[in-house]
């Protein structure tokens, strides 16, 4: 079923179906616990209840909120959506699986905090804005045996998300690639991204990648 997504919503893209593929290829028990962290329209929340999960989704915009609350009424499955900033609505639970889709993409501006629908997408200047925080904050919030699945570009550095999981005992890899052309954000940003180191001058594609990070039993 296509997700309806008011206007301001981040609308499942590329990176939604990357995930989503992750997604599908791991094992949900009936029951396990799932947190969907910056859900948007909730498509990923929706698709992880239909496999059985608990679901629980956040994002900080109240749009998207209502939108996920409204795809999983269609959808027929049970999803719990709450308003806040990434894992300050789930503090003291713990989780089998926690999908993200954070923002991820480099900004001019530095670490000045973005407003409105760039909130989806905007990340600082390196686009680690959001990535940092999960990687330090989501480790602790997995049950033993638990993975942590995040889509994030290339140009925000996945050796960086990998670090930080791998020294809070995760076993962590990237395990999904996509290339993908330019979209309306980085056709209007190349020049910057060029000038910063972070696009090849032959490079005319954005690469995402799956980060798939499990804490042992």
């Amino acid at each position: 079923m296509k997700s309806l997504v008011p206007p301001g919503v981040y609308a499942p893209q590329e990176d939604t179906e990357l995930l989503a593929g992750a997604l599908l290829e791991e094992p949900v028990a009936p029951g396990a616990e799932v947190l969907d962290v910056g859900t948007g329209s909730g498509a990923l929340a929706v698709t992880a209840a239909r496999r059985g999960g608990r679901v629980t989704a956040v994002d900080v915009s109240w749009r998207a909120v209502c939108a996920t609350r409204m795809n999983a009424f269609r959808a027929g499955v049970p999803v719990r959506v709450h308003h806040g900033n990434l894992f300050d609505p789930v503090r003291g639970r713990s989780f089998d699986l926690i999908l993200a889709n954070p923002p991820y993409v480099p900004a001019p501006g530095g670490h000045r905090m973005p407003r409105g629908a760039a909130r989806a997408w905007d990340a600082g200047g390196d686009g680690r804005m959001v990535l940092d925080r999960i990687c330090r904050e989501a480790p602790g919030l997995l049950r033993p045996g638990g993975v942590l699945l995040l889509v994030q570009s290339a140009l925000s550095d996945p050796e960086a998300t990998l670090g930080p999981l791998r020294a809070a005992g995760l076993k962590a890899a990237v395990t999904r690639r996509r290339r993908i052309a330019f979209g309306p954000v980085l056709q209007e940003r190349e020049k910057w991204l060029r000038e910063r180191g972070l696009l090849l001058p032959d490079e005319n594609e954005e690469e995402l990648v799956v980060v798939r990070a499990e804490l042992p039993v």
